[in-house]
């Protein structure tokens, strides 16, 4: 083997050594991201559908009104109802705070018997200005409950009829869009908030300076940052994705290897633009800007933490460009959709372009001290 990939090995075994005796290191590499996948996991992992925060003031005695509270109470999913709100102005004062979608009122008079023989009644929907969407959602769920109730008092007729068929194609969950822009979030801890925090304390302590005493040169050093950086991503990203299988039913269609070399690419071009910073810098009043100015619009516009097609289309259209866009994409086509590499070489291909600008980048920019 030449003795400059020897070199290369010797610097990427001693980095990844300095990793796993770095306990502040390790935190922000697998516990910090893992602190976020149990919050977004907690309120996504196990949301298969739509559901309606309500409370339910029954003010009928009927049989009738019985019947269509315990229906409703039976529909878990669909339905969260609030059991601890039994009047109308605390009910009024939960959703005026957000926390309930509706209120649904039973009058005092629905399930009585009317004057040809069977129970009647109207339900009453109240909701917020700002919610009026999941509202009209709401009352037709509830229509759909009232016609089934209906049913067991009056034999109806219905000539006209919906037929439901399921395809084969299996809709991303708002917690695979989740998971995968959380991804997105630990690759940037390892490829950018690593090198900004460790290069300016290396060259305080003179380290760099001694280093560029000896033969080692810019591409044999940043190579050995490649490998370790690589092999510490693997590491902690496996650890969530075990997580995320184990305690919320996150399913990996794709090809495991495949995901791997992919997630070792975008490893790879985020750290370019850690060494491009933390190369540049001189010491952390200098890294610490710099490094959130180009953080910050890559975790809100590259799909990070919602779905890029809830913004503008001209936001939408920039986006696409940035570094962070095609890995976070390409992520997600292979570990949820099951897209082989051959699928995204749209992905690959501009990951690839941002690799090569990044590292001219940091290449010129990089300083010993």
């Amino acid at each position: 083997m030449p003795k400059s990939l020897r070199t290369v090995l010797v610097l990427t075994k001693l980095n990844t050594r300095r990793y796993f005796r770095d306990r502040l290191a390790i935190f922000f590499t697998v516990a910090f991201p893992l602190i976020f996948l149990f919050i977004f996991g907690g309120i996504f992992g196990n949301n298969n559908g739509i559901s309606f925060n309500i409370v339910i003031i029954n003010q009928s005695n009927s049989l009738a009104a019985s019947q269509f509270v315990d229906g409703l109470k039976k529909q878990k999913d669909l339905f969260k109802i609030n059991s601890e709100i039994s009047n109308y102005p605390d009910a009024r004062e939960k959703m005026s705070r957000g926390e309930l979608d509706a209120i649904v009122i039973l009058p005092q008079q629905f399930g009585q018997l009317s004057e040809k023989g069977y129970p009647e009644g109207e339900v009453s929907v109240q909701y917020s200005q700002n919610n009026t969407q999941a509202a009209q959602t709401l009352a037709n769920v509830l229509e759909t409950n009232l016609q089934t109730l209906g049913a067991k008092y009056v034999a109806s007729i219905t000539p006209f009829v919906v037929k439901t068929e399921q395809t084969n194609d299996n809709a991303l969950s708002q917690f695979d869009y989740t998971f995968t822009g959380l991804l997105g979030f630990a690759i940037i801890g390892l490829g950018i908030f690593g090198p900004i925090q460790v290069f300016p304390e290396l060259k305080k302590q003179g380290i760099l300076r001694r280093l560029h005493t000896t033969p080692l040169r810019v591409w044999q050093y940043f190579l050995s940052q490649m490998f370790s950086q690589a092999i510490i991503g693997i590491f902690s990203i496996s650890i969530l994705f075990g997580v995320a299988i184990s305690l919320f039913n996150l399913e990996v269609t794709g090809n495991v290897i495949e995901l791997g070399l992919f997630i070792i690419l975008g490893i790879v071009t985020i750290l370019g633009i850690g060494l491009a910073v933390g190369g540049w810098a001189k010491n952390e009043r200098q890294a610490a800007p710099l490094g959130n100015m180009i953080v910050f619009p890559l975790l809100f516009l590259s799909g990070t933490f919602f779905p890029r097609f809830l913004m503008p289309q001209w936001l939408q259209d920039f986006s696409n460009f940035l570094p962070l866009t095609p890995i976070i994409d390409g992520i997600r086509l292979i570990a949820t959709e099951g897209k082989h590499l051959i699928d995204i070489i749209p992905q690959i291909g501009l990951t690839a372009l941002w690799a090569v600008i990044i590292y001219i980048i940091a290449f010129r920019v990089f300083r010993w001290e």
